[in-house]
């Protein structure tokens, strides 16, 4: 049957597969070699460098949930994922929607240094569900939550605030100021100052009598370069 299947996809299929059948052990030693020289290839220096800040990652969290509880070690995981312990749940804040069960196996947590700002959940029928998360860096920002990015996408959607971030990215305003620019009313300036400011992508600042407000082009920017060069253009 092995053959028949290795057949319908080809002659290097059947070689192979004729192979396996007749001397499995020396496959298996191949494969083997074969695995340990991509790693001294490919993995080994970079592994050697990553390996030490993985394994203090891993003694942290086992600290924290031995300590502290699985709250503690969950929020120490990702901003992103919060338990609810009356519930008995655990929700991972991602577009993706999609659930799975624990049961008696666990939840295993595997720390990456080269997956940032990744948060993946793993999770398959019949088999343990896995969390592969970043490992901290204090000088990566957390990633934001579907709900921020919902509402810095709807602040952006209305072309007159899309017309006040093309002015307050070249310069501090205040609300006369953009109100004489943009020939609006300052209620209607101040409402869509509003929007922004709620969505994080503007920023105020108080000089003597006078408040102004700038665009924070460093947030705008982790939306997009197209964004970033179109309203600076």
């Amino acid at each position: 049957r092995a053959l028949e299947l290795a057949a319908a996809r080809g002659p290097a299929q059947v070689r192979f597969s004729e192979r396996l059948l007749s001397d499995p052990p020396r496959i298996r030693a191949w494969l083997r070699q074969f695995l340990q020289d991509c790693d001294e290839a490919f993995f080994a220096e970079t592994w050697s460098r990553l390996r030490h800040q993985l394994a203090a990652d891993a003694r942290h969290k086992t600290e924290l949930l031995r300590h502290k509880g699985l709250a503690e070690a969950l929020s120490a995981v990702s901003p992103a994922v919060a338990l609810d312990e009356a519930a008995g749940r655990i929700t991972v804040d991602k577009l993706g929607e999609g659930r799975t069960a624990t049961a008696d196996g666990g939840l295993l947590l595997i720390p990456t240094s080269l997956g940032w700002p990744h948060l993946m959940v793993l999770h398959r029928h019949g088999w343990q569900p896995v969390l592969h998360y970043p490992v901290g860096s204090p000088e990566l920002a957390a990633p934001p939550s579907v709900e921020q990015l919902t509402l810095r996408m709807a602040a952006l959607s209305h072309p007159v605030r899309m017309r006040l971030c093309r002015s307050l990215a070249r310069s501090a305003f205040t609300t006369s100021e953009l109100t004489q620019v943009h020939g609006m009313t300052a209620p209607e300036i101040s409402r869509h100052l509003g929007v922004l400011k709620k969505a994080g992508l503007v920023t105020t600042r108080r000089r003597g009598r006078y408040v102004y407000h700038q665009l924070d082009v460093a947030m705008v920017a982790r939306l997009g370069s197209d964004f970033l060069e179109g309203i600076l253009r």
